[in-house]
């Protein structure tokens, strides 16, 4: 094909898991579980957070950004998916590749930023409980969500500019939608400055963030330590333990995925990869955070109790 870019005109093929035939109907009914879960899990986080007075807290505040972002990341992908999984149709326009890719790139960016927002969040709590409310003003909580929307969406834009910029050659992508490593893959000719540019870029939203969590629970940990109670050390780490959780799926398949040389990037492997973070770890979010969490299931129980009482009036 040369160094024409067929792409823009052709638009792609997904591969997806047409390579093991076998596994397709088995992925589609998984897939079709794991979605709904997360679309109810997720959405009753927000509802919960909405509706009861005592979660209208800092730390519920960003939750709900977190399960919103969960809700469309997912649905950014999963739709397609199943889709490519029922044969029906696996091919994707240029505009619907390119619409995809900085909407998954910017979503899964500002998760990023927020886990940072939600770390010193975790920090004021613990290290500074006596000015708390002071801190995390509703104002002032308000504008690190906003910053991280912002900041994710600059990062996908800047990236995705970069990637439309590229050559590419061939229609077909070795996944089940339009991840970045994989279009490069499908790079013309030398890319490495480019490349180069897309790699600090990821960096900064990927290594940063994640230092800066590390910094936070750094002082977390120096604060618990001092602490004389046994109760406090409990409470502290219970209001902690499920955020870190959470920190370490995302970081863990975010570093394996954005972090690596595109040489060395293994497109099967990748595709079970983004299996776990697109479609798994937003639906074990919720139950991270409301297993172990006294406030959300008291919530529940509550919300779950004025259903009841309401239904048997009727």
């Amino acid at each position: 094909m040369g160094s024409k870019n067929t792409s823009i005109d052709d638009g792609f093929i997904l591969v997806g898991f047409s390579d093991w035939p076998q596994l397709e109907l088995t992925l589609f009914v998984f897939i079709s579980i794991f979605y709904s879960l997360t679309l109810f899990g997720n959405t009753s986080i927000i509802a919960l957070s909405r509706l009861h007075p005592r979660l209208h807290t800092p730390m519920y505040f960003f939750l709900c950004h977190l399960s919103f972002l969960d809700l469309c990341y997912t649905t950014s992908t999963v739709p397609q998916l199943l889709i490519n999984l029922s044969r029906l149709d696996r091919t994707i326009s240029y505009g619907g590749c390119v619409a995809q890719h900085l909407i998954s790139l910017a979503l899964g960016s500002t998760e990023a930023v927020l886990l940072v927002v939600m770390a010193f969040d975790r920090y004021a709590a613990v290290c500074r409980p006596l000015h708390y409310t002071t801190i995390m003003h509703p104002h002032f909580c308000q504008a690190l969500a906003i910053a991280s929307w912002v900041g994710g969406l600059m990062n996908s834009l800047i990236q995705t500019g970069l990637m439309m910029a590229m050559p590419l050659c061939g229609n077909q992508l070795n996944h089940f939608f339009c991840e970045m490593p994989v279009l490069l893959k499908l790079a013309c000719e030398d890319t490495g400055g480019t490349e180069a540019k897309m790699f600090v870029a990821r960096v900064i939203i990927v290594v940063v963030p994640a230092a800066l969590i590390l910094v936070s629970y750094a002082h977390i940990a120096k604060a618990v330590l001092k602490l004389k109670s046994m109760a406090g050390c409990g409470k502290a780490l219970g209001t902690c333990g499920s955020h870190l959780l959470v920190v370490c799926l995302f970081y863990g398949s975010a570093i394996y995925t954005y972090l690596q040389p595109t040489s060395s990037y293994s497109e099967s492997e990748g595709k079970f990869v983004a299996l776990f973070y697109t479609i798994i770890t937003p639906m074990l979010n919720p139950l991270i955070y409301t297993l172990r969490n006294k406030d959300v299931k008291g919530a529940l129980l509550k919300v779950l109790g004025k259903m009841g009482k309401t239904l048997t009036y009727v």
